[in-house]
């Protein structure tokens, strides 16, 4: 963050750092969901590079510490890798010592709160992951989310964003959405709640061949998206997302 009140925002989604950067890794490689695999830590090692100079970065699809991560917090790690102190988890599929899949958040800053929060009505799995900062002495609120894959999973989903997030400012909503925001999910909560997301917004999956934008960075009418933009480099099946916001005054 620099004084002209701007600061950088990232949300990737990291596929528990099993490193799919073609078409057929999704096939070869889906055995690195369950096992655990020897680049699994040079996965986390480049994506936590990619990430470095980044204020706030939301991730989706990180392992909270189990047999596959070879009991490693990913968060944890890539909190310590990229130099953003604080971070916290919500476990949103905790299968023992199999997989402990997560949403997690880094920053800067302190964390002054959290709040973890399932969605309801679905077979589990998904939630949202609430945190409260200082920024530049405002208060900021930031969520992170990871939607479910059909649409009227998503749709329930969004409804009850809606009623979480409505009429709420100094606000950042971001995570993978598994939609673009020409769907009738986005522009359903964009419309409900006032977000808005960057007039152009690239193409980040798959990651190899971008192009369908389902990694979102919405923000409430106080914060404006000075540049947007994706790494170069496909470091899992999705691209990170990134963003320069700046306040408004």
């Amino acid at each position: 963050m620099n004084e002209t009140g701007e600061f950088l925002v990232a949300t990737h989604n990291i596929q528990v750092g099993i490193g799919s950067h073609r078409a057929r890794h999704l096939l070869l490689h889906g055995w690195r969901y369950i096992m655990p695999h020897g680049q699994s830590i040079g996965n986390l090692e480049r994506i936590a590079e990619s990430l470095k100079g980044m204020d706030i970065v939301g991730l989706n699809e990180v392992d909270a510490g189990s047999y596959r991560s070879q009991y490693l917090n990913q968060a944890s790690f890539l909190s310590e890798q990229t130099g953003l102190r604080y971070w916290v988890q919500q476990r949103t599929r905790n299968w023992g010592e199999l997989a402990q899949h997560s949403n997690s958040l880094l920053a800067r800053w302190p964390i002054l709160a959290a709040d973890r929060q399932g969605f309801s009505g679905t077979l589990g799995g998904r939630g949202l992951l609430s945190v409260r900062l200082m920024v530049q002495g405002r208060t900021l609120d930031v969520v992170v989310t990871h939607l479910a894959l059909g649409k009227p999973g998503r749709l329930r989903q969004i409804r009850q964003l809606v009623q979480q997030l409505q009429g709420r400012t100094s606000l950042i909503l971001m995570g993978d959405f598994n939609c673009t925001s020409r769907s009738e999910e986005l522009r359903t909560l964009m419309a409900e709640t006032g977000l808005h997301t960057p007039l152009h917004e690239p193409a980040t999956f798959p990651s190899w061949s971008p192009r369908l934008g389902f990694d979102h960075i919405l923000c409430s009418r106080d914060l404006s998206f000075q540049e947007v933009w994706t790494p170069h480099q496909p470091l899992s099946d999705h691209l990170a997302l990134m963003a320069r916001l700046r306040w408004v005054e």
